[in-house]
């Protein structure tokens, strides 16, 4: 398996895991067809910028055309102050197989390596079993539950922190 940058060839997987009604349960709905180029576009200038690290999961790096989803470490800015994130979907064919948690932990992975992005959070919604899951098995803390914010819906979620330099669980 192998992480690479998203680019704008990606509308298609970017469609199937945002536009649908079972990969958008937990994540208050499908999203409408209408603008997910423009989302892949920012999402690949990002990531070719390094400004954030937008991948997609490949399971087999030698057919780098299938997707198994997305994981993406960005920062923004709180009323605390910039707080890294990290996020993750995965599509329902290669779901079960812990594809989800060894792009986490690749990503977080790299995050040590490279010294960067600091304390690392996830908000998966509280009954997103997986999710929550691939947090407390990579060594995150559970902080508590927050309403968070995503695609302009208010969703209840865990909050959890992991520092990849110190908390990352082999």
């Amino acid at each position: 398996m192998r992480l690479r940058n998203v680019t704008p060839d990606d509308v298609d997987a970017y469609v199937r895991m945002r536009c649908d009604p079972v990969m958008m349960a937990e994540l208050g709905g499908p999203l409408p067809r209408e603008g997910i180029e423009d989302k892949v576009r920012r999402d690949a200038r990002e990531a070719a910028a390094d400004l954030s690290w937008s991948k997609m999961i490949v399971p087999d790096p030698d057919a780098p055309e299938v997707a198994a989803g997305h994981v993406t470490l960005w920062s923004h800015d709180t009323d605390e102050g910039p707080l890294s994130e990290i996020g993750w979907m995965v599509l329902p064919e290669f779901q079960g197989r812990g594809v989800g948690k060894r792009a986490v932990r690749m990503l977080l992975e790299q995050a040590r390596d490279e010294n960067r992005w600091g304390v690392v959070h996830a908000f998966p919604a509280t009954g997103n079993g997986p999710s929550n899951g691939i947090c407390r098995s990579l060594g995150f803390r559970l902080l508590g539950q927050v309403d968070v914010t995503f695609a302009d819906r208010v969703l209840h979620s865990n909050h959890w922190a992991v520092d990849p330099r110190v908390d990352l669980r082999r």
